[in-house]
């Protein structure tokens, strides 16, 4: 598919549509100087980078915490540069999802949705996002008892999904673990592996699209008539290719316009 063509002046604000108020869409971050002047506008400085991103787009996928887990003051500033509405998800650290490779981690994953607690209580937490690597094979019997760490069943824990690379858990029985504990598989979309779309989670649901090319006008169109639907009846996270283009950030302000457009005609 063709390249995104590149916007030719700053995009309108959008707000999440309230007829559709559980979908939420962006982009996998958002410090990326490259991106002006297609999505930044030309003069503005990076610390206000993700005010300007807030401003158009309603979520982001945080990768900051596959690396290292951000300080309160970190937070504190991440908050403040967004409105009520938005949602941030975290990708879950490395430390859990490659080096333990969900063993023996309970400490780092308590650990993990601590941190996050004042996202939480500002109403802003989208999804923890574990991204297995790709040449992590199924295991059935490991996943299960991940899924039964206290952190991850306490009174508010957030919604999970899992991003798995190795086409061996794409199975039924896996499918069933998941949905016991109303964990979600990440429908993810890249150069190199399709994810079957499978809803286990019946309040939410996440979206990980990463081709290369972007997507065209007509792909917009089709993603945004599905995830409407989808919306409706759960909470749904739509995060599209981070890179040093704007491809990504574009996609996602053109999706929500149709989304919008879309809930005018409700």
């Amino acid at each position: 598919m063709p390249r995104v063509p590149k916007a030719s002046s700053t995009p309108v604000p959008v707000a999440a549509p309230k007829s559709l108020a559980r979908l939420y869409a962006g982009t996998s971050g958002w410090a990326y100087p490259t991106w002006k002047p297609e999505f930044y506008p030309a003069g503005i400085p990076a610390k206000k980078f993700l005010e300007f991103y807030a401003s158009q787009l309603t979520s982001v996928e945080v990768n900051y915490t596959f690396r290292a887990l951000p300080t309160a003051k970190i937070l504190e500033g991440w908050l403040a540069a967004t409105p009520p509405e938005f949602r941030f998800s975290f990708k879950a650290p490395q430390r859990i999802t490659h080096l333990k490779r969900l063993r023996n981690c309970e400490e780092l994953v308590a650990q993990f949705v601590a941190t996050l607690e004042p996202v939480r209580q500002a109403g802003k937490l989208g999804l923890l996002l574990f991204q297995l690597p790709p040449n992590f094979k199924a295991d059935a019997e490991l996943l299960s008892t991940f899924l039964f760490l206290s952190a991850l069943h306490e009174k508010g824990a957030p919604p999970i999904a899992f991003e798995f690379r190795h086409e061996s858990w794409f199975d039924e029985k896996i499918y069933s673990i998941l949905r016991e504990h109303k964990a979600a598989v990440c429908i993810a979309e890249s150069d190199d592996l399709l994810t079957p779309e499978v809803h286990t989670a019946e309040g939410h649901t996440c979206y990980r699209l990463r081709r290369s090319s972007g997507y065209s006008a007509i792909e917009l169109d089709a993603f945004a008539q599905r995830f409407a639907i989808l919306a409706q009846q759960r909470d749904v996270y739509v995060y599209f290719k981070h890179e040093d283009e704007p491809t990504g950030a574009l996609n996602a302000t053109q999706f929500l316009s149709r989304i919008q457009a879309l809930a005018g005609k409700q």
